[in-house]
This record gives C-alpha cells, structure tokens and sequence, in this order.
C-alpha cells in the first residue's frame, strides 16, 4: 500500500532523471543550501534522491551516526597527504602501499585446452602453477606449443586465446 507521501517523493527522484547536469546542480543547491563543483550526473541524480528521501523520511538515526563516528576515530588507516597540504598534529597516520595483483590471461586451473593438429586433437589441462601435455608438466603454454609442433609458438596464439594480427 502506497501512501500519498511515498508517491509524491517517488515522482520527485523519477524527475530526477530526466533533468540535464545543470539542472541537478540548481537542484543539488536548492536540497543542500550549497553549490556543488560536482559535474557527474550520476553522483549528482543519487545525492539528490537521497536528500529528497531523507528530508521526506528523515535521516540515519543517532545511534548510526554515532557508530559512523566511532568507526571513523577507531581507523588508523589515513590517505597519504598530498604536497603542501598539512597533516593534523596528534593525528596517527599509517600508509599502505597499494600494489595490485598481476592480472594473469591464463584459463582457471582445472580447465582443458584443446586444438586440432595435424589430424590429432591435442589436449592440454591448465594447472595452478603451469600446464600438464601427455602427463608431463610444462611452465608456459609457448613450450607446449613448442613440443607439439617442434618449433617456437605463441602459446595463446596457438590455442586460441589470442588473435593473430589480421
């Protein structure tokens, strides 16, 4: 069952969505009393939604708030300040060096790669640290290619995982 109020909140985020980058940030304005150097329309339309949401239904409660709070002064974790901006005296600061993991193009372990050659079909299963040919056990796809055919391949380019130049 749907109240009036939910209605008219309802129609106010769907006209949200129809309004350009410049009219959400007049909008923004009007629900916020401030002016926004934001240009993501995206941001913009959910910064809007929530406020009109949170006017019409209230807020998080105090309790949330608190914990929000708590959460915060119990991090000890802090962006590394940038140049010429100052850090706040009596403040812990602990950086992490962020080093992203190598995005590996190789199949999941337990998958079977397979390709016709020279009238045999060629079978290869991947394993967590390389590949297994005719039982034996092989660092790259390129030397499986290599002890298939003889002569030096691209491995993926062998097996299909990746296209050839044109």
């Amino acid at each position: 069952m749907t109240t009036e109020k939910e209605k008219a909140v309802a129609a106010e985020v769907m006209a949200l969505q129809e309004m350009t980058v410049n009219e959400l940030r007049v909008r923004y304005l009007d629900l916020f009393g401030e002016e926004t150097k934001a240009r993501n329309k995206t941001w913009l339309f959910r910064a809007c939604a929530w406020r009109i949401q949170e006017l019409a239904y209230g807020g998080l409660s105090e309790r949330a708030k608190q914990r929000a709070k708590e959460i915060v002064r119990e991090s000890d974790v802090r962006p590394r300040p940038r140049d010429g901006v100052p850090t706040i005296p009596g403040t812990k600061m602990k950086v992490i060096a962020f080093q992203p993991k190598p995005v590996s193009n190789d199949p999941l372990p337990g998958t079977v790669l397979t390709r016709p050659y020279k009238g045999q079909e060629i079978r290869v299963r991947v394993l967590d640290d390389g590949f297994e040919y005719e039982g034996q056990p092989y660092r790259s796809l390129s030397a499986v290619a290599k002890a298939v055919t003889g002569s030096h391949w691209n491995g993926r380019l062998f097996f299909g995982l990746k296209k050839g130049r044109a």
